[in-house]
């Protein structure tokens, strides 16, 4: 979260043909230089700036801050600067904003297992002469959630409080902040936090207190990561780094509390610490420093417990000034699931369930896709295919093996042509699969391709949430109205987002498939053994999969009361099937309740609980829901779909002033403060399209001011050159420019290569679609068609040594896609690895002679190497 203040810098143009003429000749003057040496200090970076050219010729400026796309966010300017045709309109353009220096950083860090509570104090410092409007931005992952703010100078204290969305507070301040200008200021599409602090006096500090609680990654051997976000240590900025001694501007504090039962065996970070101090005789609990100035990388904390174990818990004591019975009045247990799942072996059957949901109002978008998915899929899987239009009725009643019989008549089941817009039924089809008795022993995941936004997209989310232990949803969509949707789809249910243009679709697909292919634990399960008196509830239930790589944070709410909580133990057994065989994790961990008293784990928990009273709420369940959602967001600090931030800013009296106002109350006003979901530019894996920082409206006006220039200058030259009385030629035709077919407020991924990958994937799609299921292909006149290759040429070059035509058309296809890997390496790698498996199972010693007849036949130079598994 970072600060930002505001300034009016003006960009200067010149209006005369003659200066225009100048420049174009290269004489450039004073304001052109100026623009120059602008691209050299790299405020503009990555930016298209404004260049003295003939106004038909002149590009629409696109302005990206360099210094935002880290998501570091730090102090920051608003600036403006004014373009041709902006006098036309009475208004100046805006553009990004710009860092202001970071002074002092202090950061206290208490890691609890796998969670972690993070105190911040920053001190910023207008360096400026003029005073600076100041707003605090703080961008936020998945898995993290702010529950305290609040910003401090000599004039007054701004600080963030929850209220409930019926009362009319938060509505009071939406008016007073445009937060337009930070929608395209990202890279990276995500949650931040904004507050509007007001202004801030030349020299004068502001101090920003933050805390905020999240969920830590758990590292393969165990490791807890802790990652500090860039906003307090913004070592990349080239204002907090001194070229000439080599130090920064500010200075870093930070101090990690560490606790675990099990013990504190180490920790680690890529840069120097002080030595670990214990501070608990059994090692439960030690402290550690950052040992020198701020690391001029991103800081990353390692912390090592004893004995990783595939399951781990921690029980943390409640807030003893809380109700007992209340969410954080009663302890918490943290459970951590992370079993250790290995890589499927080359030619096994992979186990899983994929459901494919078309949105038949816009089939064609799904269907090219749909063919590279159904033939990368395993043998040994389950799949169906929804398309929702009219009906919510699979291809088949329920999912089906994956055999060659099953899919030919799959295909050739899907409608052909889309349906009417409306005709959609994506909660219906939902439902449907729900009801659906799901393969024993097979993972369920949905791909759901999403053309618009439905109507009823809040009981889409809420019917999701309801099923998000039981499958993983992979949502895939065309248009930006439907990206919110599908972000919270793909979050509930651990899965992935994606925003799909048309040019790489089927590459963000196939890469989706590539993480859903995974190997995973099935029917997970957790049993309790507590002492007499006590019991467990998880709250939000528990993932009926775990897939390989995944850990798994579960909160466990502890109910009754035992003899001696200081002594007792629980044993915590976690059952899940991998590979058909039976898996059993067993651990004993000490009830007695531990922690600082800072409640991350409750916070964490309260988080998961709004969204389960989120569902019931959307689903008529009552007023109940609602009302409990409100009142646990509002004691425990984290913000819930019925409640909103409101920033609430009190004057500061004078210390030495004594007269009577003195005695007056001090004056409270509100001021804008809210969650922002920014649309990002993540190329590849970005559920947002790529966004030009301009407000919405004023690409069209300035596009029309610059015709309009362009006319006047063309008909000035035209007198000039006929005299006054002389008929006056027509104006020229609107040139052609790429304006006319982008959307003022997106722009999509790069279309350089478009062309050439759209082909590529039209000429392998005969191939693809003439693959079996289990990788190979038939010798057959339509092979011979796809490869362009004479059908009896085939037949005669196949080596003697083969009995079976099908290894040789395998190792033709493979080859040929190949010599093509240029365009076909992402959309057909996993097709190929089906194939170079198949071959590998079948004709091993034949492969040599095999890829030799089949180099010379095509012509190509494919390496012995490839058909390695």
């Amino acid at each position: 979260m970072e600060l930002y203040y505001e300034r009016k810098v003006e960009t200067e143009y010149s209006n005369s043909a003659e200066a225009t003429y100048k420049s174009k000749g290269g004489a450039v003057g004073n304001k052109a230089r100026r623009l120059h040496w602008l691209q050299q200090r790299s405020l503009y970076a990555g930016a298209s700036l404004p260049t003295a050219t003939f106004a038909s010729e002149r590009p629409l400026p696109v302005y990206r801050s360099p210094e935002m796309w880290r998501q570091s966010f730090g102090l920051l300017e608003k600036s403006y600067i004014s373009v041709p045709g902006s006098f036309l309109l009475g208004k100046d353009l805006r553009i990004p904003l710009y860092p202001v220096p970071l002074c002092s950083a202090v950061v206290d860090v208490a890691i609890q297992d796998y969670v972690a509570d993070v105190a911040s104090e920053l001190i910023y410092q207008n360096k400026s002469h003029t005073s600076s409007e100041v707003i605090f931005v703080f961008p936020l992952t998945p898995h993290m959630t702010i529950y305290s703010f609040q910003a401090l100078n000599e004039d007054a204290k701004v600080q963030a409080m929850l209220q409930d969305e019926m009362q009319q507070l938060h509505k009071a301040t939406k008016g007073q902040e445009n937060w337009e200008y930070l929608q395209h200021q990202s890279e990276h599409s995500s949650e931040v936090f904004a507050c509007f602090l007001g202004s801030l006096s030349p020299g004068k500090e502001m101090v920003v207190t933050l805390r905020y609680v999240q969920e830590l990654p758990r590292k393969p051997d165990g490791a807890a990561q802790f990652l500090l976000p860039a906003t307090l240590n913004p070592h990349w900025n080239y204002y907090t780094w001194n070229c000439l001694n080599n130090k920064p501007h500010y200075s870093l504090l930070l101090t990690a509390s560490l606790q675990s039962p099990r013990g504190v065996a180490n920790a680690e970070a890529n840069c120097a610490l002080t030595p670990l101090i214990y501070t608990a005789q059994d090692c439960s609990t030690a402290q550690v420093s950052l040992a020198e100035t701020p690391p001029r990388d991103d800081f990353e904390l390692l912390v090592y417990y004893g004995d990783p174990t595939e399951v781990s818990a921690v029980v943390e004591k409640g807030d003893p000034g809380a109700p007992v019975g209340s969410l954080l009045g009663d302890p918490l247990v943290l459970v951590t699931l992370s079993p250790s799942i290995p890589d499927a072996m080359p030619g096994q059957c992979q186990s899983g369930e994929f459901i494919f949901l078309l949105d038949t109002t816009f089939l064609e978008h799904a269907q090219e896709s749909l063919l590279f998915l159904l033939k990368s899929l395993p043998l040994g899987c389950y799949f169906n295919i929804y398309c929702y239009g009219a009906t919510s009725v699979g291809i088949y009643p329920q999912s089906v093996e994956y055999t060659q019989d099953n899919l030919i008549k799959a295909m050739q089941r899907i409608p052909s042509t889309s349906s009417r817009l409306g005709d959609a039924d994506l909660l219906g089809t939902l439902r449907t699969i729900y009801n659906t008795p799901q393969p024993h022993g097979h993972a369920r995941q949905l791909f759901i391709f999403m053309t618009g936004l439905p109507s009823d997209k809040e009981d889409i989310a809420a019917e999701v949430r309801r099923h998000r232990n039981s499958h993983r949803c992979f949502s895939f969509c065309f248009s930006e109205d439907s990206v919110a949707l599908a972000m919270a789809l793909a979050r509930d249910t651990r899965g992935e987002a994606t925003y799909v243009d048309s040019d790489k679709k089927l590459a963000l697909v196939l890469n989706c498939l590539k993480r859903a292919l995974k190997p995973a634990a099935e029917g997970v399960s957790l049993s309790w053994t507590l002492p007499l008196g006590l019991e467990a509830e998880v709250l939000g239930g528990t993932p009926r999969s775990i897939f390989q790589g995944e850990h798994i944070h579960l909160y466990a709410k502890i109910r009754g009361e035992a003899q001696d909580m200081k002594v007792a133990t629980g044993v915590l057994t976690l059952q899940f099937s991998l590979n058909g065989q039976n898996v059993t994790h067993t651990i004993q961990f000490p009830l007695c309740p531990q922690g600082d008293g800072r409640l991350a784990g409750h916070r964490l928990a309260a988080r998961c609980l709004l969204r389960m009273l989120l569902a019931e709420a959307v689903s008529g369940s009552g007023d109940e829901p609602r009302q409990r959602a409100v009142e646990i967001s509002l004691t425990s600090g984290i913000i819930c779909p019925f409640t909103s931030y409101v920033g609430v800013r009190t004057s500061q009296r004078v210390t030495w002033y004594q007269g009577p106002l003195a005695l007056l109350p001090p004056h409270q006003s509100l001021v804008a403060c809210q969650i922002l979901q920014l649309r990002g530019s993540i190329r590849g894996s970005s559920c947002f399209p790529k966004s030009i920082s301009i407000p919405p409206g004023w690409l069209t006006a300035v596009q029309e001011s610059w015709l309009a220039i362009q006319r006047l200058t063309h008909d000035i030259a035209a007198l000039a050159q006929n005299g006054a009385h002389s008929k006056a030629p027509k104006p020229p035709p609107p040139s052609i420019s790429s304006l006319e077919y982008v959307d003022p407020k997106f722009v999509f991924s790069s279309q350089i290569f478009g062309p050439w990958v759209s082909n590529a994937i039209d000429e392998c799609q005969e191939l693809v679609a003439l693959q079996n299921v289990d990788g190979s292909w038939t010798l057959s006149s339509s092979l011979a068609s796809a490869l362009q290759v004479d059908e009896a040429e085939i037949k005669g070059k196949m080596p003697g040594e083969i009995t079976e035509p099908s290894i040789w058309a395998t190792v033709l296809a493979v080859t040929w896609l190949q010599k093509q890997s240029r365009y076909y390496q992402d959309p057909c790698e996993l097709l190929e690895a089906k194939a170079v498996t198949w071959l590998c199972s079948r004709a091993a010693s034949q492969l040599d002679k095999c890829l030799e007849a089949a180099n010379t036949l095509l012509e190509s130079s494919v390496e012995l190497s490839v058909f390695r598994l």
